[in-house]
């Protein structure tokens, strides 16, 4: 393959931000329309990570397949969209791999909506790994079980079967599942997820210590949450 002309591609798998349809599991610390309007914050910093990487085609793939309109003022910025098809996390992944590689994309990487903050390098790191041939799945591991992002350069349907998914065991079924199919697989850096309250907790004191200079990844994140006085006041430690 020739890496330097290697055609990749980016999906961004989000959710239609509807109060009461995301981040419920922040409910009740956050009203619905708090929970909607954080998960809006973590869009807007995906977007600023998506815009910087180099070389590489970005699209969203969202749901549910009519919440298209809410995603369009993001696809100005020559994003592409479309919905996500299947039954189940599994299955609307898989669709994504076999859709998108078939179009000719050399590799293509799927990563979730939930880490704001993570750095761009991180990405472009998924694509040198499967690019070297050294790898089938390249997968980035979160902390609670699950992983945030899943990148190949061929798709491999069995990886998604009966996984529980939204489960701590995600991540260890599916290398298990990729040893015993021979499926080489490798980890980028771990990153912990936003899903509870507690890590929203964890995650503002992070940056509110050391906040990095410039725009940075997970800014309007932090600045959401810096207006909440529940978070800066909260000690779960």
């Amino acid at each position: 393959m020739d890496k330097k002309h290697a055609k990749l591609l980016l999906v961004v798998v989000a959710k239609a931000p509807v109060p009461g349809e995301v981040k419920t599991r922040l409910v009740p610390q956050f009203t619905y329309e708090e929970a909607a309007g954080l998960y809006r914050r973590f869009l807007q910093d995906r977007m600023m990570t998506m815009k910087a990487l180099k070389g590489v085609d970005l699209a969203i793939a969202y749901t549910p397949a009519d919440g298209r309109n809410m995603f369009v003022p993001f696809s100005r910025n020559g994003i592409g969209l479309f919905a996500q098809k299947g039954n189940d996390l599994g299955e609307r992944l898989n669709n994504i791999f076999l859709d998108k590689l078939s179009c000719g994309y050399d590799a293509v990487s799927i990563i979730d909506s939930d880490t704001p903050d993570l750095p761009p390098w991180i990405i472009q790191e998924s694509f040198k790994r499967l690019l070297s041939s050294q790898f089938d799945v390249v997968l980035g591991p979160c902390q609670d079980g699950g992983y945030y992002l899943i990148g190949m350069c061929k798709a491999h349907p069995d990886l998604f079967d009966d996984i529980p998914w939204s489960t701590e065991t995600v991540l260890s079924n599916t290398l298990e599942r990729a040893k015993r199919l021979g499926v080489k697989t490798d980890l980028l850096p771990w990153w912990n997820d936003l899903d509870t309250f507690e890590d929203l907790v964890v995650y503002y004191n992070q940056y509110k210590i050391l906040r990095p200079e410039g725009q940075w990844a997970g800014e309007q994140t932090f600045l959401f949450l810096s207006h909440l006085n529940r978070i800066d006041r909260s000690n779960i430690f």
